[in-house]
């Protein structure tokens, strides 16, 4: 699967594991698309909003299953998804019910993301590829040469 990760993924968020990059970028893109229609003249769709919460929930269990099949543990980093996911779904409950905005929900929700791959995902990327070196599938740890 080829993905221009030149698009709405910042270069400084990519964590050098393609499938994880390309849902990041995925992710990236939806926000997009949910600010674009934001701003334009007709209402949003609640359903956008939802398939971007299903798709962050897609995106936790890749990275649990890419996780398990290196034997990286991934309690905290799980946890970690839990709480975020049950936060924004929160959010988003207060966007229906009237009591926040798209538009804080959506900065709310790129923040969070950005934060989220530099602090979560960047140390788990290095496991990811530390535990492949170990096992010997050829890939390098993240600082060798």
């Amino acid at each position: 699967m080829e993905i221009n990760l030149a698009g709405l993924l910042p270069e400084a968020l990519l964590i050098d594991l393609p499938e994880i990059d390309a849902q990041h970028e995925e992710i990236f893109r939806r926000i997009e698309s949910l600010k674009a229609a934001c701003f334009g003249s007709g209402p949003v769709s609640f359903d956008d909003f939802a398939s971007l919460l299903d798709y962050l929930e897609y995106h936790f269990a890749s990275e649990e299953r890419i996780a398990t099949a290196v034997g990286v543990d991934f309690a905290g980093h799980a946890t970690v998804h839990r709480d975020n996911l049950h936060a924004l779904q929160k959010a988003f409950a207060e966007v229906r019910n009237g009591a926040r905005d798209v538009h804080s929900f959506l900065r709310y929700a790129e923040y969070w993301f950005e934060r989220h791959i530099a602090v979560e995902d960047r140390p788990f990327a290095v496991s990811v590829k530390n535990s492949r070196a170990k096992s010997g599938d050829g890939l390098r740890p993240a600082n060798s040469s």
